[in-house]
């Protein structure tokens, strides 16, 4: 489901970074989630809380994996050779 419309983030990207670790704060640096209408923040927040709370060792394990993935080190302005 989209939780963001403006920056169309999904709730399972937010789930995967919360698990990762990742707070509210850092979700919403690294997605824009609640950057511009704001109108998702709550339901954002939420997501964050509850992933936060069930998945606490969790987000060590996750957290190397999504680092080492090479989505996650690409840039969408890098040129490719």
């Amino acid at each position: 489901m989209i939780v963001c419309v403006c920056q169309r983030v999904s709730d399972r990207e937010i789930v995967r970074h919360a698990r990762a670790g990742f707070g509210f704060d850092d979700i919403q640096l690294e997605l824009g989630v609640a950057t511009q209408c704001g109108r998702c923040e709550g339901c954002a927040r939420d997501i964050v809380a509850q992933c936060n709370a069930s998945h606490p060792v969790a987000a060590i394990q996750l957290a190397s994996t999504i680092l080492e993935s090479r989505a996650w080190n690409s840039s969408p302005h890098s040129v490719a050779a």
